[in-house]
Parts: C-alpha cells; structure tokens; sequence
C-alpha cells in the first residue's frame, strides 16, 4: 500500500474514532474520492515533500501551516458540497483545500492574506488543472461582496468570533465550517447553518488547533 492509500486509512480510521462528536463515521464517496484524486505533494513546500502523506499538519512558510490531512477531510465533509455549489475559502494557505473543494464544487472562491503564498498557490493549482478556482488576496474576514452568495464557507484559519460578513454572504440554506478561539487557547470547531428564513444556528463539533486568521 502506498503513502497516500495509507493516509486515506489512517483518515478512515480517525472518522470512526471521532464519530459520536461530528457525526460523521465515515466520508461520503465523493469526499473520499477527492482526497483520493489531489496530490498532497503537489502543494507543500520542497523540503517537506518526504512528510507530504503523514496525517499532520505541514509548515508553509510566513507563519502558516497546511492543515491535517484528517481536518481536511472532516471539515470538507461537513460542507455537503454539491456539483453545483458556489464556495468560499477563508485561507488559502498552500492550495491544498482549494483542490480538495474544486473536485466537487462548480466555483471555489479563496482568499489569502499573505501574498506570497497567494501566488504559490496559485501557481500550485494551475499546475494541477484547477480552471474552477479564482484566487485574490485580502482579508478574508471581509468575505468576498462580488461573489456572494456562496452555498458553503470554509475557514482555516480560527477567529476570535465568525466574521459577521461571512455569515451575511453565506446563502439561506448554507453551511459554514470555521475554527473559532483565541490565538494559543481552546478552540472549536464549529459547524454553522442558516435557514431558509435567514436564521442561523451552530453547534461545536470537535476541539482544534488553527493558526489565527489575520486582516490585511
């Protein structure tokens, strides 16, 4: 078995494990089969390509990290992404989510802050074949006005508090997954919803580690 089926197990295995607090045993076949599809390897930094398959997150540069391959896929899962979905990233970091959502996903929409690894990134997916995601870099606490409404938001970056421009451009009907605490201190993953109506509710799903989003 290769390095990348045997971090597809090792993230099977974490979904059993984590199951009565997200809810989820196991991906769906879409989910998985993205996972199965995106090269990790592709967008970590040279000097981490021996470590690009280990179930843990990866350092990127400027103070950043490519997330747990796990959290990818638990956080990716929690979106129900449909073909058809218009998306927004918070954090594009390396690119990796970004692939990970253009694979089931009509539009994927992210935004960096650093520009340094904007550009990375986008060299990254391009390099791979990702027509369907545009990149700009700025503060993605802002959201992004011209392309709102999204089906989905994902946040890989933790917030004090769920930017309230990200709830406002999130459609009716639409989930966001964002990490949210302070720097350094407990965090939480949360799973948020807004109805038809236009009301909103979250639960927590499970206690996390993200580097703190940042504004421009």
């Amino acid at each position: 078995m290769d390095e990348h089926a045997v971090l597809l197990e090792q993230i099977a295995e974490e979904m059993r494990a984590t199951a009565r607090w997200t809810g989820r045993a196991q991906l769906s076949q879409r989910v998985a089969a993205a996972l199965a599809k995106v090269r990790r390897a592709a967008f970590v930094p040279t000097g981490s390509a021996q470590a690009a398959y280990a179930n843990r997150p990866l350092p990127i540069g400027h103070g950043q990290t490519i997330s747990q391959p796990f959290i990818v896929a638990l956080m990716t899962e929690l979106l129900d992404l449909k073909p058809d979905d218009n998306v927004l990233e918070v954090g594009t970091g390396s690119g990796y989510q970004a692939a990970v959502l253009a694979e089931l996903a009509r539009d994927v929409c992210s935004i960096e802050v650093i520009p340094e690894l904007a550009r990375a990134a986008a060299a990254a997916l391009a390099q791979q074949g990702y027509g369907n995601v545009v990149l700009r870099t700025g503060d993605g606490g802002l959201g992004w006005p011209e392309r709102a409404p999204f089906d989905a938001i994902i946040v890989t970056a933790a917030a004090p508090n769920i930017p309230p421009a990200l709830i406002e451009q999130l459609r009716s009907g639409g989930v966001m997954v964002i990490p949210v605490g302070p720097r350094h201190g407990d965090q939480e993953l949360v799973l948020l919803r807004k109805n038809a109506a236009g009301e909103v509710t979250q639960r927590n799903v499970l206690p996390v580690a993200f580097v703190p989003l940042t504004g421009g």
